[in-house]
């Protein structure tokens, strides 16, 4: 029987999720092992393998694709543990990186932070000074050669740079996205030196106007392939020794998947990978649903991450900041806090409590854990509010231990406040749903949209315990909590479910609307170069479907806005189709009105999308359905339990999820116990398990 599997490597731990294709899908979830990701996912896979009651061989044998989420892309660049690179540039432009485009100190930092000019800095550089050489070139705007590429210097640049010990070089060149090359030409001299040596290029990472982005997206491109590579190329290995004979797949930005062959020369495709893939699973169980406007909230161990799905489609972004710094990548639009179950509470100095971002992570983990982590944490005070059971986690192969959370939330949190144990820990608890929904009503509303028109998805190990608290306020019609097979896999089943997708895109910045059949021309061009990317994935397809986009703006704006194509053929009509969903679109976000036509607009880039299916159905399978409402043939015990500050500790019902069937109801206070998570349903707030085994809060 064909499987298809999707991983997920967090930063605490491993989810996986087997489907068979015919409705029987099983998950399982593995503590992550930082210096050996691989062992990790391995032993995700041997679990699998255990709840499908066959061996590990058989498993991998019978795999049609393994697709793959990774943090090692984005941790890569957040720690600082990337491959020294190198950089070649046009003679008189390599301190676009360190000039920044006078954008520096207010890159990717809140509104509170930007105006805070006294402690306003800019981020350390991406690579020292002399690491970034110059070359002697120049084409123009149009694309024409004005002076010939130098390849004695290139020579000599490279070999000065391979002589340093560099372990990539990035090349950017000015207006190489118009006419590529003199940067096709560089890579060759560089491979006449060092032939292994890895070497990324502007041109095919990032082909797009502005030459302070595009020169960090390359470098960043460069700093984390190799690193990408030595993790993925043994993985691969590993497991075609094991009897894989389909493709590993890595899940990139924007929601597709790339093979594992591809994905290091794409690199900073794989930062945004494991923020990707629950919002994928919300939109694939939207569509079993019928739900059309979702948010999807996910809370794992290290961070709080929520993504908008609109019309049945991921909302994106053209682009990402890390570190301060600009990627050229289009990506899901997903928001990102660190307060997960694992965030750390702390009292500061002005005596306030915090939680997060820094997390206690897989190793040494919440201090309920007995892992040797001192520090608490969500999770150490879910457990001394009765939510958490010291039964523990895993089916009580994780058992938690009150005593060590108790004291560590005294030490840190009770007598710094002045407060006792349990006053501590109902206050970390609503610190984290009240964070959490302030970036959701941040994440909706800055979008345009009404909380109102969605339901939101909560998943990941800790989003249910929370959901009903950071939802109250949002004031969607209902939350939906994805249990079923998946429970807190959620984010694996949505790569296990996911396309390849691959994009191609170009700058040529004109007054808009321009000739349809030069908007033809443009694209004609970009779909050849996507099936040329199509077929390097060497992966059977399904079904290949296009999307076309283009990103304007007002003239003298700076930031464009991504306005998709009519799907039908470019006709005179088109140019003034296009305006018309831009302005719309524009209106939408910044207010009725705002829009101004006649100052101009501008066509910037255009782009074009290629999903490809693998024909495999991956669904979550109907359950049993129940005789009636009554759900105590589900209950298990009583305990106190504190979820109100107000209220303090009250005899709640709790029930085991396995006991549940379609059709169950629970009127709060009660909680649900999952293996791998647990279901907080707050009084006022009402429970029913629906067909799929989701179980859906309904505020009273």
């Amino acid at each position: 029987m064909p499987y298809a599997l999707g991983i997920d490597v967090g930063g605490t731990f491993t989810d996986a999720v087997a489907s068979d294709g015919a409705g029987r899908i099983v998950s399982a979830k593995t503590p992550t092992t930082p210096s050996h990701r691989e062992i990790g996912v391995l032993n995700a896979i041997e679990e699998l393998a255990g709840e499908l009651g066959i061996g590990v061989e058989e498993l991998l044998t019978q795999t049609d694709y393994i697709a793959h989420g990774t943090t090692a892309s984005i941790n890569a660049l957040v720690q600082g543990t990337v491959a020294d690179v190198g950089l070649i540039a046009t003679k008189g432009h390599r301190d676009s990186i360190y000039i920044m485009n006078a954008e520096g100190r207010t890159l990717g930092r809140s509104a509170h932070e930007i105006q805070d000019t006294l402690r306003r800095r800019k981020p350390a550089a991406l690579i020292p000074k002399y690491r970034a050489l110059e070359v002697t070139e120049r084409i123009d705007y149009a694309g024409r050669v004005l002076v010939p590429l130098d390849e004695d210097e290139v020579r000599e640049v490279a070999r000065s740079l391979v002589d340093q010990g560099v372990e990539a070089i990035a090349v950017c060149l000015l207006w190489s996205f118009k006419n590529d090359a003199h940067e096709r030409r560089v890579r060759e001299l560089i491979h006449e030196i060092d032939p292994e040596l890895y070497v990324t290029l502007s041109s095919e990472v990032s082909p797009r106007i502005r030459e302070f982005a595009r020169t960090s997206t390359t470098i960043m491109n460069a700093q984390v392939g190799p690193r990408l590579r030595s993790y993925l190329t043994p993985l691969q290995q590993r497991l075609e020794h094991g009897g894989l004979k389909g493709p590993l797949l890595v899940m990139q930005s924007e929601g597709g998947t790339i093979t594992a062959e591809r994905a290091p020369e794409q690199a900073i495709t794989t930062v945004g990978s494991v923020l990707s893939g629950g919002v994928i699973g919300g939109m694939r169980l939207a569509e079993q649903l019928g739900h059309r406007n979702v948010i999807t909230t996910d809370v794992g161990g290290t961070t709080f991450l929520a993504g908008l799905i609109v019309d049945g489609e991921p909302v994106m972004a053209p682009g990402s900041i890390v570190n301060q710094f600009p990627i050229n990548a289009a990506t899901i639009r997903v928001h990102t806090i660190g307060s997960g179950g694992g965030a750390l509470a702390s009292v500061d100095t002005g005596g306030n409590l915090r939680l997060g971002p820094q997390s206690a992570e897989a190793v040494p983990g919440p201090a309920c854990y007995g892992n040797g982590g001192t520090r608490p944490t969500n999770t150490d005070a879910n457990l001394v509010l009765g939510i958490l059971s010291e039964r523990g986690l895993l089916g009580g192969r994780k058992p938690l231990r009150m005593d060590l959370a108790r004291q560590a939330i005294e030490e840190h949190v009770a007598t710094p406040l002045g407060l006792t144990v349990e006053e501590a820990a109902i206050a970390i608890h609503e610190v984290q749903n009240a964070q959490a929904g302030d970036l959701l009503r941040r994440a909706v509303v800055q979008a345009g949209h009404d909380p109102r028109d969605f339901v939101a998805y909560a998943f990941g190990g800790a989003g249910p315990a929370h959901c009903a608290g950071y939802c109250r306020d949002l004031g969607v019609s209902e939350v939906v909590v994805p249990l079923g097979p998946v429970a807190s896999a959620f984010s694996a089943y949505g790569l296990a479910a996911s396309d390849v997708a691959v994009s191609t895109e170009l700058s040529d910045p004109s007054a808009f609307p321009i000739d349809h059949r030069a908007l033809e021309s443009h694209y004609t061009r970009l779909e050849a170069e996507l099936q040329r990317a199509l077929d390097r994935q060497k992966v059977k397809f399904h079904d290949v479907t296009l999307q076309r986009e283009i990103d304007l703006r007002y003239s003298m704006q700076v930031n464009e806005l991504a306005v998709t194509i009519p799907d039908t053929r470019l006709t005179e009509r088109t140019g003034e189709e296009i305006l018309e969903r831009f302005e719309e679109q524009y209106e939408r976000i910044n207010g009725s009105g705002a829009g101004y036509r006649e100052a101009g607009v501008q066509a910037i880039t255009y782009r074009v999308r290629a999903k490809a299916t693998l024909g495999f159905p991956v669904v979550l399978p109907d359950i049993e359905q129940a005789d009636g409402t009554d759900a105590s043939e589900a209950l298990v015990e009583e305990r106190p339990v504190c979820l109100d500050s107000q209220t303090g500790f009250v005899p709640t019902p709790v029930y085991d999820y396995a006991r549940l069937r379609a059709g169950h109801e629970l009127v709060g206070p009660a909680v649900v116990e999952v293996p791998t998570t647990v279901v907080v349903v707050p009084a006022g707030v009402t429970g029913r398990v629906d067909r799929l085994g989701n179980l859906v809060l309904s505020y009273q």
